[in-house]
C-alpha cells in the first residue's frame, strides 16, 4: 500500500512540474538569442568551387589531311589510345586511328583512278578518229573545189548558162570547204575541252588517292611537344576513349596543358556576378591538398550567363589564375574560390541571420525598452555578416530570431523607407535619360 501511495505521489509531482514548466514558458516566452552591433573593418567575400585548368595548352588533333575536300572520310575512330596523365615527349606515340575505314576508302579511290584513266585513254581514241574524219572531209572539199574550177575554165567558151551554173558550182564547193574548216576548228575545241575535263577529273582522283595515302601514314599520333596527356571531351562532355568517333569539325584527341600556368574554372550565380571584378584578389585551397593554399585573381568574368541544369537560375564563368607553381597540382583537381569583393572600413555590420525581409523592406527586431521592428539600409555582406549604413548604431542589441505575435510589434524607421523609395526612383530616371538621351532635342526641334 506504501509503494502505491508513493506512485501515485511522484506522478502527481511530475505532472505538477511539467505544468509549472510550461506555465512559466508561456509567461516568460521563448529563449531569446541576442547580439550587438558592431563597428569596424568587415571583408566581403564570394565562395565557390571551381576546377583546375592549364591556362595554355597543345591540342593533338587528327591529321590535318584528314579535312580535304578530295578525302571525304568524315569520321574515323580510335583503335589505341596512351593512359590518360602519362607524361610523354616531343614525338612519342599517342593515339593510332582506324586503319581499315582508310584502306577501304583508298581501295575505292584507286578504282576510281583506274576508272578515270581508261576514260581519258578511250577519249583519245576517239578524239583522232573524229579528226581523221574531219579531215577526210577537208581534203575531198578541196578535190571539189580544185575540180569545179577547171570545169569554170574550161566553160569559157559556152552558153553564159553553163557558166553561170559553173560559177556557182564553184562557190558552193569553196563554201563547203570553209564549213569543214570551220567544223574542224570547232570539233578540236571540243574534243580539247572534254578532254581538260576528263584530265582535271583525273588529277582531282588522283589527288584523292595521295591524300588518302598520306592520311594512311599519318594515323600514327605523336605529341607535338612534351607533355602530360589529358582527354579532350566531345560536344557531349564526354571524354575521348578508344572506340570514339571523331570527325574533322570535332578533331581534338587530347591536350597537352602547360602545367606550369593553371586557372581555375568556377561558375558565380547571377546574384554574386555584379560583385566579381578582373583583378580581384582569391584565396585558393585544394580538395586533394587541405594543407595547401594558394593565391591567384580573377583574370576574366563571362558577359553572358548559361543556365544551370534543372534550374531556371543563370551562372556566369569566371577564370581565376593561381600565382606560381606547384608539382602536385593536376588539371581537374577541385578547387575551393574564395574571392575577395571589398574591404570595407568602419562600418556597422551586424550577423545575417539578425536581418529579416519582406518584398520591399529590410529590417531588425531591435531591443530597447520593449522590442520594436526597425528598417534598415543595408550594404554589402558576406558569408557572415551584413553592412548596416542606416538604421541602427554601434552596441544596439538585436533578436537573431523572430519573437512571438510579430503583429503586434511596432515598426519604426519609415523616413529610411523612403529614403530608398526616392533613391530608387532617382535611379530609374536616370537611367531612363540615358537609355533617352536625345528625347528633349527631338521634341525641341518638333516645336520650332
Amino acid at each position: 500500500m506504501n509503494k502505491k501511495k508513493l506512485l501515485i505521489i511522484l506522478s502527481v509531482s511530475i505532472t505538477l512540474l511539467v505544468i509549472l514548466y510550461f506555465s512559466f514558458r508561456s509567461k516568460s516566452g521563448e529563449e531569446v538569442i541576442t547580439c550587438k552591433v558592431q563597428k569596424g573593418s568587415i571583408e566581403v567575400k564570394v565562395h565557390t568551387s571551381g576546377q583546375l585548368e592549364s591556362e595554355k595548352s597543345e591540342n593533338i588533333l587528327l591529321p590535318s589531311v584528314l579535312s580535304s575536300q578530295n578525302v571525304r572520310v568524315y569520321e574515323i575512330k580510335i583503335t589505341d589510345l596512351i593512359e590518360e596523365g602519362s607524361v610523354v615527349d616531343s614525338g612519342q606515340y599517342i593515339a593510332t586511328l582506324d586503319h581499315k575505314v582508310i584502306e577501304e576508302v583508298l581501295t575505292t579511290a584507286r578504282l576510281e583512278l583506274e576508272a578515270a584513266m581508261v576514260v581519258i585513254e578511250d577519249a583519245k581514241l576517239d578524239s583522232n578518229l573524229n579528226l581523221s574524219n574531219y579531215r577526210d572531209l577537208i581534203t575531198n572539199s578541196q578535190s571539189d573545189v580544185e575540180e569545179r574550177k577547171i570545169v569554170l575554165a574550161e566553160s569559157v567558151y559556152e552558153s553564159p548558162s553553163v557558166i553561170k551554173k559553173a560559177q556557182m558550182d564553184l562557190s558552193k564547193a569553196e563554201r563547203k570547204l570553209e564549213q569543214d574548216i570551220k567544223g574542224l576548228t570547232m570539233r578540236q575545241r571540243q574534243l580539247n575541252s572534254q578532254m581538260e575535263r576528263r584530265n582535271l577529273d583525273f588529277r582531282l582522283k588522283q589527288k584523292r588517292v595521295d591524300d588518302l595515302l598520306k592520311l594512311y601514314d599519318a594515323l600514327i599520333i605523336k605529341a607535338p611537344k612534351p607533355g602530360m596527356v589529358i582527354y579532350a571531351r566531345d560536344r557531349f562532355g564526354i571524354k575521348i576513349q578508344v572506340g570514339s568517333v571523331l570527325t574533322p569539325w570535332s578533331p581534338i584527341i587530347a591536350t597537352l596543358p602547360d602545367m606550369t600556368k593553371m586557372i581555375s574554372e568556377t561558375y558565380i550565380n547571377e546574384i554574386d556576378i555584379a560583385k566579381i571584378k578582373v583583378g580581384q584578389k582569391v584565396t585558393l585551397s585544394i580538395d586533394a591538398f587541405p594543407d595547401k593554399e594558394l593565391k591567384g585573381e580573377v583574370i576574366s568574368v563571362a558577359n553572358i550567363g548559361q543556365p544551370m541544369p534543372k534550374s531556371d537560375s543563370k551562372v556566369f564563368l569566371v577564370n581565376i589564375r593561381v600565382f606560381g607553381s606547384d608539382p602536385d597540382l593536376k588539371p581537374a583537381m577541385t578547387t575551393g574560390n574564395l574571392i575577395q569583393t571589398g574591404v570595407y572600413n568602419d562600418k556597422l555590420y551586424v550577423p545575417s541571420e539578425a536581418v529579416f525581409e519582406t518584398d520591399s523592406t529590410r529590417f531588425v527586431y531591435l531591443t530597447k525598452n520593449k522590442i520594436v521592428k526597425q528598417l534598415v539600409d543595408t550594404g554589402e555582406e558576406n558569408e557572415d555578416y551584413m553592412i548596416i549604413n542606416k538604421g541602427v548604431k554601434e552596441g544596439d542589441v538585436l533578436l537573431l530570431s523572430e519573437p512571438e505575435k510579430t503583429e503586434d510589434i511596432e515598426t519604426i524607421g519609415w523616413d529610411i523607407y523612403e529614403e530608398q523609395l526616392a533613391r530608387q526612383k532617382k535611379q530609374k530616371n536616370e537611367g531612363d535619360r540615358i537609355e533617352r538621351p536625345d528625347s528633349s532635342k527631338n521634341k525641341n526641334r518638333g516645336t520650332n
